[in-house]
């Protein structure tokens, strides 16, 4: 599914709106097969690539060692909690994590990025971004496209949409929130000229600064 043009075409949307400079330190968070990792690398000082996967994050270790790319590291932690002082990093990025984590929870992850970006620090990440509740008409799209993908694969996809249907009732699916959510957490938390959006899919693309620093008080 990385691999896919989709989720390639959101790579370079990412990415292109991250602006990544050869000096800059960049967090990627739920990092998984290293969509983003491996890319940025090749742009920027150091990234470190953060899931909370012991085995995903083997396995990018492996695929970072293989490509070369000394200037990374793989970190073993979640999102709500990420293991750096504050002012780490000068960009944070993700793609399609947060959706696997509650409102609560990503609200965590909100005030966690803010404190690990250094001030004037960027955010860029895209998500799934609609709600199961078929409130507005993009969200109906969305759904009805989805159920759409899956019923194409015939029985198999029955059998699927049956799975998750009974996941969705027992509340053990996963937790997009839309556009609106994101840019009134974003703004809440503390983010600057927060500008999210969605795209021709059901996912959505965020971006966000974290306030320079203002002048230092008097002594």
């Amino acid at each position: 599914m990385a691999a896919s043009p989709g989720f390639l075409a959101l790579r370079e949307r990412i990415l292109s709106a991250a602006r990544l400079g050869a000096q800059e330190r960049v967090l990627d968070i739920g990092a998984g097969t290293g969509l983003l990792t491996l890319e940025a690398a090749r742009h920027a000082a150091h990234v470190s690539a953060l899931d909370v996967s012991p085995a995903m994050c083997g396995h990018l270790a492996r695929k970072l060692a293989a490509a070369g790319l000394a200037n990374t590291e793989v970190v073993i932690a979640s999102a709500t909690e990420l293991p750096f002082p504050d002012g780490s990093f000068d960009v944070v990025l993700s793609n399609y994590c947060f959706h696997h984590v509650s409102d609560s929870e990503k609200l965590l992850c909100v005030a966690e990025m803010m404190r690990v970006l250094r001030p004037g620090g960027r955010l860029v990440f895209g998500d799934m971004m609609f709600r199961l509740a078929v409130a507005s008409p993009r969200d109906r799209e969305v759904i009805s496209l989805l159920v759409r993908r899956i019923l194409r694969r015939g029985p198999a996809g029955v059998v699927r949409l049956l799975r998750n249907g009974a996941r969705i009732a027992a509340g053990r699916w996963e937790h997009p929130a839309d556009v609106e959510w994101w840019s009134s957490a974003l703004r809440a938390g503390g983010f600057a000229s927060v500008d999210v959006r969605a795209l021709e899919h059901e996912g959505g693309i965020a971006i966000a600064l974290k306030p320079p620093a203002g002048p230092a008080g008097p002594a």
